[in-house]
């Protein structure tokens, strides 16, 4: 990274060619060590246990549901993340200029904005799929298949995409106003922003926190009426005990949704409400670390993660028939 002291006070992005960016100040080579290093954990955190979940559901057979499914994908939008979007960023956050190029840089745009957009329509499809599970079970094979989840999913991809490819490429030429060489911003229309929070924020949230606010509500007489009949020594079905499995896994997943949620308003408020670029990257990179909080989650409330990532970290699964086995119970099938 190239840059030049001036009159032994302005710093240069490219000191040899005239429109270059001007650098705000100069880290000391021991702060430059400990961001780094710190980028670098985190990015190393974010793919390597999203890849776990990926591997884990991929490979065993028995997590191949429609659920899985969903998961799988905000794993994968997750571990791009991880592996894109933090080393992209911090590079030019710590270096404060951009190296990368104009092309580059609406690719980095199309793909952040994509990355996220994803993650919450995973979110909302995972919403969706417990809502179906938990307050309509005996519709639920078929309503929620395999084949249609990973259209659904497949789908969300395809119009996040194009979404933000839409955004990227609209405000570049509209808005697009003298900027220093150096510099990656594609700045957006007042309308825009607003149209932009409604469709990636304000809609998937609304739809999202209305149907775990009716699945929380169904799971609490569930909970009441299984509790009361063991209670009562009453003798507790497979149904009742599928009805408290599916309000566990929809519980979990509330969770992630809840903790997304809580990432993500901070940073649309202040991006529409605050002019501080500090606050604004501040609150970019607490939305960027949700990306390695969902394993953990998935570790502390899902049992089977536990077992498949043991089966991954002591290379069991390259054993003859490891995708059947029994994660749940342990056994071969």
């Amino acid at each position: 990274m190239a840059y030049e002291i001036e009159d032994h006070e302005t710093l240069y992005c490219f000191p040899d060619i005239n429109s270059s960016c001007i650098k705000g100040f100069e880290y000391s080579r021991h702060e430059y060590i400990i961001m780094y290093v710190s980028v670098s954990l985190l990015s190393a955190w974010t793919v390597f246990l999203n890849l776990l979940v990926i591997i884990s559901i991929s490979h065993f057979k028995r997590l191949h549901t429609p659920t899985n499914l969903i998961i799988l994908s905000l794993a994968v939008a997750d571990l791009l993340i991880g592996l894109i979007v933090i080393p992209v960023e911090a590079i030019t956050q710590i270096e404060m200029c951009w190296y990368f190029g104009e092309t580059f840089c609406k690719l980095h745009n199309i793909m952040y904005g994509l990355l996220f957009s994803a993650s919450f329509t995973n979110l909302a499809l995972i919403a969706v799929d417990r809502y179906v599970a938990v307050c309509h079970p005996l519709l639920y094979p078929q309503k929620i298949t395999t084949t249609k989840t990973l259209i659904s999913i497949c789908l969300s991809w395809v119009c996040s995409l194009t979404y933000n490819v839409t955004v990227v490429i609209y405000n570049g030429h509209v808005y697009r106003t003298d900027k220093c060489y150096g510099e990656c911003f594609i700045p957006i229309g007042f309308a825009c922003a607003v149209t932009d929070l409604f469709v990636s924020f304000i809609f998937p949230c609304t739809l999202i926190i209305s149907l775990y606010l009716r699945i929380f509500y169904v799971v609490h007489q569930q909970v009441k009426v299984i509790n009361s009949m063991m209670k009562g020594g009453k003798c507790v079905t497979d149904g009742s005990l599928r009805k408290k499995s599916e309000s566990k896994a929809a519980l979990t997943l509330g969770i992630i949704v809840v903790a997304y949620i809580l990432c993500f308003v901070p940073y649309f408020i202040c991006s529409l409400t605050v002019n501080s670029s500090t606050i604004l990257n501040v609150l970019a990179w607490v939305v960027s670390t949700n990306s390695g909080l969902n394993p953990l989650i998935y570790a502390l409330f899902y049992p089977w993660f536990k077992k498949t990532a043991k089966h991954i970290l002591t290379l069991k699964i390259f054993q003859p028939a490891s995708s059947l086995v029994d994660i749940f119970t342990e056994h071969q099938l």
